[in-house]
């Protein structure tokens, strides 16, 4: 062999072995460039019902530890007061209204046909982005955007669910032929276990889903049906609050605590698996906690509304974004944050673009949070819900009714939208309606309709008296 020959040969095996020791390296350092995303999502969970929120009979240190690692929402909004459209939403980026998804896919009303109770499958959701970018993406809980095959989350860009169909389920059984909240649990990569109690078994699952994966990025939806009704809770936890008096104030409480318990599981999974430092965690409500006019359990303060409407209460949510490697810890961002920013937000964090052709209404909030970028992410945002409509403008938020003259209010004067001032702005007045009604008419027309019953419940909603501080 020549000299030649045998350098060439020797430079190859060196090049081989130094690439056989710098690969688990190489491969560390390209997984690292990529954040792993956990997005947690309560559901009717009331604004005023979590210990950082200033809650004084619910605990919840698991979810204060997370708001205090990274940064807290002062103003987070999701883009509806119920929970389809608010998911829809949330799962795209988009204002659902400007796909038609108008209303919850509950019991539709006869005229409108099935097979559009569901997420539009024209629609793009965060879970397809991601997928391209090479992630493995897992649902564990509620979905609430279709039923039908079509609709399905593994065709919309999920590779692992666990679910039940419809918009809840009971929290201790199912029936092999049950319907609505008995209806059997659903899996695409296994056989559903029984429930043990329904809280702790989505934790369940996103834990082990973090455990599969943790080795690739990856993006978990946890998807908790916690605290939405029916209000059961276990012994163990409803001991804890037996102080409280009233029995559905004390079944909440305890639903609560134990969502804050599993909200801790996994975030302490995290961080046994070396996995929290680069992995963004957000955690948010679908809408604000329902409040009845008599005996509510939940509780929005210090917001006036309710799930349902579009006062602060129905809209404005707990919304946490934690990311030791990327937000600054014990930061509170004072502008608005919707649920809407939630996709463009991880897209780009996880390496790729979002064009203008896709129509999206959020927009990508981490230079914002990470002070990178001064200002307001979102100083227009509109909403638009069965029998009202809202358009906020700066700290201007003016509120349309179908059966009294349009509300305006400074929702950075007064949060809790106790005083109109609609007669003291009327060019204002008239410019914001203008800009909702032009938004209202471009939009196309809903894919389907809820029962009218609903109409009566949402405006009655706006009339109410709402309790705006904590109980003693």
């Amino acid at each position: 062999m020549t000299v030649h020959r045998i350098l060439k040969y020797g430079i190859r095996f060196a090049a081989a072995a130094i690439v056989s020791i710098l690969a688990p390296h190489v491969a560390a350092a390209e997984k690292s460039a990529k954040p792993n995303f956990v997005l947690i999502l309560a559901d009717d969970l009331g604004y005023g019902d979590l210990g950082y929120t200033g809650s004084t009979q619910i605990r919840t240190p698991n979810i204060d530890a997370l708001a205090a690692s990274g940064a807290i929402i002062d103003q987070g909004y999701v883009s509806a007061p119920v929970c389809g459209p608010s998911r829809a939403g949330l799962m795209t980026g988009r204002n659902q209204v400007n796909f038609g998804f108008d209303n919850n896919p509950v019991k539709p009303v006869p005229q409108f046909k099935p097979e559009y109770f569901g997420l539009p499958v024209g629609e793009k959701t965060i879970a397809d982005r991601l997928a391209e970018l090479g992630y493995i993406n897992g649902l564990m809980g509620k979905w609430h955007l279709g039923d039908q095959d079509q609709f399905r989350p593994s065709r919309r860009g999920f590779h692992e669910v666990w679910t039940y169909p419809v918009g809840g389920h009971d929290y201790f059984r199912s029936e092999p032929d049950g319907e609505g909240y008995l209806s059997p649990l659903e899996s695409n990569f296994k056989t559903p276990d029984p429930i043990t109690y329904l809280t702790d078994d989505t934790a369940n699952e996103s834990i082990d889903f973090i455990r599969r994966h943790k080795d690739k990025p990856f993006f978990l939806y946890a998807s908790f049906n916690a605290p939405h009704t029916p209000l059961q809770a276990t012994e163990e936890d409803l001991a804890l609050y037996q102080h409280i008096a009233d029995e559905k104030r004390r079944t909440y409480a305890a639903m609560v605590h134990n969502l804050d318990v599993n909200v801790g599981r996994i975030v302490r999974e995290l961080k046994e698996l070396g996995l929290y430092d680069n992995t963004m965690v957000v955690f948010l409500s679908d809408n604000g906690g329902p409040i009845a006019a008599k005996n509510p359990w939940t509780l929005n303060a210090p917001y006036r509304g309710s799930k349902g409407g579009l006062l602060e209460g129905g809209i404005r949510v707990p919304f946490l974004v934690s990311w030791p490697q990327g937000i600054e810890a014990g930061l509170r961002y004072e502008y608005p944050v919707t649920a809407l920013d939630i996709t463009p937000t991880f897209v780009e964090l996880a390496g790729g673009a979002i064009a203008e052709s896709d129509k999206l209404d959020g927009s990508n909030v981490y230079p914002y949070l990470a002070g990178k970028v001064a200002g307001n992410p979102n100083d227009d945002m509109k909403w638009r819900f069965t029998i009202s409509a809202s358009i906020r403008e700066d700290d201007w938020k003016l509120v349309r009714l179908p059966d009294r003259l349009p509300m305006l209010f400074n929702v950075k004067a007064d949060p809790s939208e106790q005083n109109d001032v609609a007669h003291l702005h009327r060019e204002r007045v008239v410019r914001m309606l203008k800009a909702l009604g032009d938004w209202d008419v471009s939009a196309p027309h809903p894919l389907y309709l809820e029962g009218e019953q609903w109409r009566r419940v949402q405006l009655d909603n706006y009339d109410v008296e709402y309790r705006l501080t904590q109980p003693n």
